[in-house]
C-alpha cells in the first residue's frame, strides 16, 4: 500500500506533467488509495501546498542545490519540493522524518538521486533561518511572484490596475485554504434539518447569512461516500457560484438555457428554485462534462433538467428567442478561484489571449435565444475587467437592444450592483472571486 507522501508525489507529478487541475490530482489519486481520514488529510495538505507554493520551492532549491530547479528530473523536483515544504511549512512535520521519507522515496523513484536529495534537504534544515525573499523594495514584482509562487506578469498586471496594498492582501488571501460551502437541496431538505443530521454525524457546520441554501462545513472527509451526498441532500458549491440563483431569481414555469452548464451546479440550483417545474436546458461540449451534469441531476432528483451536447461559440438556430433567461458562465482565466485550484497561477500570458474572444462570441450567440423581456446573465469566475465589464460593455454597444438592469435579491457588491453587476474579490469578499451581469433584452 502507497504511504500518504507517494499518494502525494504521484497527484503532483500528474498535476506538473499532465495538466491536471489540483482538485482532480486530489480526488483521483485519494480516491484510489486505501489511507485513513488522518493521513487523507496529510496528502491533500502536501498536494495543495506544493502546487500554490511551486516557484518559492523551487527558489529554495536554486539557493542549495548545484544543478537548478528547472534542470532537474521531474521526480527528483517534486521530491524536493515536498521535502522542503514540510521543513519550512509544516510545523506538525519533523525535519529529519520530512528528509528521511523524502529519501526512500527517491530511492523508489530515482535511485542514483537518493544522495543528492538528502544532501540538498540537510543542508535546507541546516540553513532555513537564513532563506531569504528577493528585495522588496527594489523589486516588488519579483518579490510577490517568490513569496506566493506567481508568474510574474500576472502581479505586474494587478499591480497596475489595483495597487500594490490590494495586490499583495490579494495574493496573501489567495494563499489562504478556502472554506467549503454546500448548497442544501430544499426539495429533499431543509437547510436546518440537513445541518442536525450533519451535527449527527460529528461534522462541524453552520448556515451562512448571504445566502438561504448555503451551509459552511469543516472536517467533512470523503464527501462521495457521505451518505447524505448520496441522497442528494446537498451539493458542493461556492458562495459566489450559488448567488446566479438569486440573481435570476428564476419563476417556477420559466424555459432556461445554461450554454455552458458543466458540471451542473448552477443548473441545479436553478432547477431547484423552479421546484422541480419548467425546464431547464443544460449544454456543453464534452461527453465527460455532459455525463457529470446528469449524475448531479439524478442524485438531487430533478426530472426538469434537459442535457443536450451543443458547442456555445456557434450559433444554435433552433435556439432563437425560445428562452425566458439565459445563463453564459463564461470560460475564463480563473483568476478568482486560485484558492481552489493554484496551479491557476502558473499560467502564461499568451495562452490567455484568445478568452475574451471566446467570450464576445458566446455572450452574442446566446444574447440570440432571450424571449423579448428576458434576461441575459453574463458571468465568470475572474478578476479580469477585460474577461468581465470589459465584454459586457462591448456587447451593449453592439446590442442597443440590451441594457443593464439592477441586481436586487442579493446584498454584497453595493458599489455596482445598483448598475447591474456584480464584483467579487477573494480579499474583500472572503468567497471566490466572480462577476455576474444582469441584462434585459428591452425589445
Amino acid at each position: 500500500m502507497k504511504s500518504s507522501r507517494e499518494v502525494a508525489l504521484n497527484a503532483i507529478y500528474d498535476i506538473e506533467n499532465n495538466g491536471l487541475y489540483s482538485n482532480l490530482g486530489v480526488n483521483k489519486h485519494l480516491r484510489d488509495s486505501n489511507l485513513k481520514d488522518i493521513d487523507r488529510g496529510f496528502c491533500t495538505e502536501l498536494i495543495y501546498g506544493v502546487t500554490e507554493n511551486k516557484y518559492f520551492l523551487n527558489y529554495v532549491i536554486d539557493k542549495f542545490s548545484k544543478i537548478k530547479a528547472k534542470k532537474l528530473s521531474p521526480h527528483v523536483r517534486n521530491i524536493l519540493q515536498m521535502g522542503i515544504y514540510q521543513i519550512l511549512f509544516l510545523d506538525s512535520t519533523k525535519d529529519f522524518a520530512a528528509v528521511n521519507e523524502s529519501v526512500n522515496l527517491s530511492k523508489k523513484y530515482c535511485k542514483k538521486a537518493s544522495g543528492f536529495v538528502n544532501g540538498v534537504l540537510r543542508n535546507v534544515v541546516r540553513n532555513q533561518t537564513d532563506i531569504k525573499y528577493p528585495d522588496k523594495d527594489k523589486d516588488i514584482v519579483k518579490y510577490l511572484s517568490i513569496k506566493y509562487s506567481y508568474e510574474e506578469w500576472i502581479i505586474k498586471n494587478w499591480i497596475d490596475k489595483f495597487g500594490q496594498d490590494f495586490t499583495e492582501k490579494l495574493v496573501e488571501e489567495n494563499n489562504e485554504r478556502p472554506e467549503l460551502y454546500l448548497r442544501t437541496n430544499e426539495l429533499k431538505i431543509s437547510r436546518e434539518n440537513l445541518i442536525k443530521k450533519f451535527q449527527e454525524q460529528g461534522v462541524e457546520c453552520e448556515s451562512v447569512k448571504l445566502v438561504k441554501e448555503a451551509i459552511k462545513v469543516k472536517s467533512l472527509k470523503n464527501i462521495e461516500n457521505n451518505e447524505l451526498f448520496k441522497r442528494g441532500y446537498f451539493q458542493i458549491q461556492d458562495i459566489s457560484s450559488m448567488m446566479i440563483g438569486h440573481v435570476i431569481n428564476p419563476s417556477e414555469n420559466d424555459n432556461i438555457l445554461d450554454v455552458c452548464s458543466a458540471p451542473g451546479g448552477k443548473t441545479t440550483h436553478l432547477a431547484t428554485l423552479m421546484k422541480n417545474n419548467g425546464k431547464v436546458v443544460a449544454r456543453d461540449i464534452f461527453d465527460h462534462k455532459l455525463k457529470l451534469i446528469k449524475e448531479n441531476t439524478k442524485r438531487l432528483g430533478l426530472n426538469n433538467v434537459e442535457i443536450q451536447k451543443n458547442d456555445a461559440t456557434k450559433l444554435d438556430e433552433d435556439s432563437i428567442e425560445k428562452f425566458d433567461t439565459v445563463l453564459v458562465d463564461a470560460p475564463c482565466s480563473g483568476f478568482g478561484i486560485i484558492r481552489r485550484k493554484p496551479e491557476i497561477k502558473y499560467k502564461k500570458k499568451k495562452d490567455l489571449e484568445n478568452i475574451p474572444q471566446i467570450q464576445k462570441k458566446i455572450i452574442q450567440n446566446s444574447s440570440e435565444y432571450v424571449k423579448k423581456g428576458g434576461l441575459l446573465i453574463y458571468s465568470t469566475c475572474t478578476i479580469e475587467d477585460r474577461e468581465n465589464i470589459d465584454i459586457v460593455n462591448e456587447f451593449l454597444e453592439l446590442n442597443n437592444n440590451f441594457k443593464l438592469e439592477p441586481i436586487e435579491n442579493i446584498n454584497v457588491d453595493l458599489e455596482n450592483q445598483e448598475d447591474g453587476y456584480i464584483k467579487l474579490y477573494p480579499n474583500i469578499h472572503s468567497m471566490d472571486g466572480f462577476f455576474i451581469a444582469k441584462l434585459r433584452r428591452i425589445r
